[in-house]
């Protein structure tokens, strides 16, 4: 039997769809789940949901919750990360304070002032966590889903023994979308995508053994609705050639070039940007709104006769667990240790790679340098979250400045002076959630 363990569980949506997934598996359909969250309501939620998920799928599973982190690891084979740190109540602030100093942030959860400083509150308890992990569950595998994804990842990747690779849907998202542009049927699409999580490039995108990329372009070119779907990276393709991976809403801010102005956030962020909206703090609005809804959207979801389709849909997860468990080899896009991947990026960087796994474990695969205008922006953000993460390990408190004067919006917009004043601000407002530092001014 697979021991699979949720960390995060009270992710309702996620977990629910994920184990659905996992169970449609011969190897995993009897498979134990256990579920951890510090919510109890929604741990609670979660378990019902997988039990009833397991009932009407007639699946011999296990599934238990608790509140104990270790209980649930232990003897994993599997674990899931989904958490969030210190909550909206805290996560606000780190979009709010750049805000009035002038830095417009849609997203906030990945890159910038906003996803450093998460990081420096969720690297402490990630690095508990899989601690935990080398001591009850050693040969586990860690599939994280929490952002800031590539610092995170590097952080577990440089201090702990355990076997981790971050996953992320817009890889997957972003192809499929590419595909249905150009009207080609995905089963014919193939790709090598590379770089930083949300900032990797779809080096080759080929339907049927052909270059698309001039199709991409006429469709982007000659299509309204096309271009209007995703205006920030539409804008990116064509100037740059290669396709980016992540929403026009992330990455308008992981640049110089759109959020700097009213006015260009006007014209490149407001209007048509597909699913993420490029309001300023669009997802904080989102995931107030989801605080406020979310008992009301579980209460109809228990009440329905079919509130899940059983079907197994594409959770990257869920293939790469049967594949370590000796089913089918998978290949994925998966954040990994730079060791000579990508061969114009900082060495041992955690970098977005494609990514067999099997029963033999985790292969990444090699795929050489970048096309250098994409490097140089990438090259950047990954320095960054070096810094950043040595910031969080060490406490330093000047490392955790010097990254944030080099983000590209951050300093299209502010002096030295002033990022150093809203840096400062920034640490004073979570100086109960950064056990780590001492210091609190830069």
């Amino acid at each position: 039997m697979t021991k699979i363990a949720f960390i995060g569980a009270g992710s309702l949506g996620f977990t629910r769809k994920l184990v659905r997934d996992i169970f449609t598996f011969p190897l995993l359909r009897d498979a134990e789940i256990a579920l951890m969250d510090i919510d109890a309501e929604r741990l609670d939620f979660s378990y019902r949901a997988i039990k009833r998920i397991a009932e009407l799928s007639n699946y011999p599973a296990k599934i238990s919750a608790t509140q104990n982190r270790v209980e649930a690891l232990r003897d994993a084979d599997a674990v899931l990360m989904t958490i969030l740190a210190g909550g909206t109540q805290v996560w606000r602030h780190d979009i709010e304070i750049p805000k009035q100093f002038g830095v417009d942030i849609n997203v906030g959860d990945t890159r910038g002032p906003s996803g450093i400083f998460r990081a420096l509150r969720t690297i402490p308890v990630m690095l508990d966590i899989a601690r935990d992990m080398e001591r009850v569950c050693p040969n586990a595998v860690m599939l994280n889903y929490t952002n800031p994804m590539a610092m995170l990842c590097r952080a577990l990747q440089s201090e702990t023994q355990v076997r981790v690779t971050g996953l992320c849907h817009s890889v997957q998202g972003t192809a499929e979308m590419l595909a249905r542009w150009i009207g080609a049927p995905m089963r014919e699409i193939t790709y090598t995508c590379a770089g930083i999580n949300h900032m990797a490039w779809y080096l080759k995108y080929e339907w049927n053994g052909h270059d698309a990329y001039p199709l991409i372009r006429k469709a982007v070119t000659e299509h309204a609705d096309v271009y209007n779907e995703e205006i920030v990276r539409n804008e990116m393709f064509l100037h740059l050639d290669y396709y980016v991976t992540e929403s026009s809403g992330h990455n308008s801010e992981y640049n110089w070039w759109f959020r700097k102005r009213a006015d260009l956030i006007e014209k490149y962020c407001t209007h048509g940007t597909g699913w993420n909206p490029g309001a300023y703090a669009y997802i904080l609005k989102e995931y107030q709104d989801k605080e406020g809804t979310w008992k009301d959207d579980a209460r109809k979801w228990f009440a329905s006769d079919t509130p899940i389709k059983l079907e197994r849909g594409h959770e990257y997860a869920a293939y790469i667990i049967n594949a370590l468990m000796g089913g089918e080899p998978f290949e994925f896009n998966g954040n990994v240790p730079n060791k000579n991947l990508v061969t114009n990026l900082p060495n041992e960087a955690c970098v977005e790679v494609p990514v067999w796994a099997s029963r033999k474990g985790l292969e990444p695969v090699q795929v050489g340098a970048l096309p250098p205008q994409c490097a140089a922006l990438t090259n950047l953000s990954a320095q960054i979250e070096e810094m950043a993460v040595r910031a969080a390990l060490t406490g330093d408190p000047r490392l955790v400045y010097h990254a944030i004067i080099n983000d590209p919006l951050t300093a299209s917009v502010l002096s030295l002076a002033e990022i150093e004043q809203m840096v400062n601000q920034m640490f004073e407002q979570n100086r109960a959630h950064l056990p780590q530092f001492k210091n609190f001014r830069v």
